[in-house]
């Protein structure tokens, strides 16, 4: 009988703290939530280009930081043992250096994903839970950075000849099973993690927003996630 009173109990909390949060929501002017929803896109957006489109944003980030790709990187150890040391360590940095000045042109392209935010999209951000700010960015955004990325990634490993002589090689490799195609060339492998990083940091920001949106800085923020 207490059990079951405790669950009712329990129950019973869920649904006034949903209320109070439902309320605390519909207190907000739709006018003030997308403002707030923009300003918070805008605020990840701001923090991960800054974090990572500059010298070391990547290389000196262990959370990001671009490793050898598949296979390679499973055999650096022998790489090195057999005196190939310099070029594994060639490749990292170029690898590394490409998508820190590749992140660092993405600021245009997701300043226009938030322009374009609907009402409905800053809905969604809001009630979506953790990672929606995200989320929204993948979903507006991802074409459009792999697009702008790529040459800018192409045109640091086209200097490095081992590049090339990278991408003939798991090129065999993916047709015989024996690497994922997606590691088989360089220069998509690379574009793919500096997105990835971008992500994250993102995703960084935004915890740390709605988890303490008091400290934020902005009134605005306050208002509309001190609501969740």
């Amino acid at each position: 009988m207490r059990r079951l009173l405790n669950s009712i109990f329990a129950l019973f909390l869920l649904l006034t703290a949903a209320l109070a949060q439902a309320g605390a929501l519909d207190a907000i002017s739709t006018g003030d939530a997308s403002a707030g929803v923009k300003e918070a896109l805008a605020k990840g957006a701001d923090y991960a280009v800054a974090s990572l489109g500059k010298d070391g944003g990547f290389m000196g980030n262990s959370k990001v930081k671009i490793p050898l790709p598949g296979y390679l990187q499973k055999a650096e150890k022998g790489l090195r043992m057999f005196g190939m040391g310099k070029q594994a360590d060639q490749l990292i940095e170029t690898m590394n250096h490409a998508a820190e000045d590749a992140v660092a042109e993405a600021k245009p392209i997701l300043v226009e994903s938030i322009k374009k935010m609907s009402v409905q999209d800053a809905k969604g951000i809001l009630t979506g839970g953790e990672g929606s700010v995200t989320q929204y960015f993948k979903r507006t955004s991802s074409t459009q950075l792999s697009e702008k990325f790529m040459p800018i990634v192409k045109a640091s490993t086209s200097k490095l000849k081992l590049a090339d002589k990278y991408n003939q090689f798991a090129g065999k490799a993916a047709s015989s099973g024996l690497i994922d195609q997606k590691d088989a060339d360089l220069d998509g492998y690379v574009t793919q993690k500096a997105m990835d990083g971008l992500f994250l940091m993102i995703a960084e920001e935004e915890q740390k927003l709605r988890a303490n949106p008091v400290g934020a800085g902005s009134d605005l923020l306050k208002k509309v996630f001190g609501a969740l």
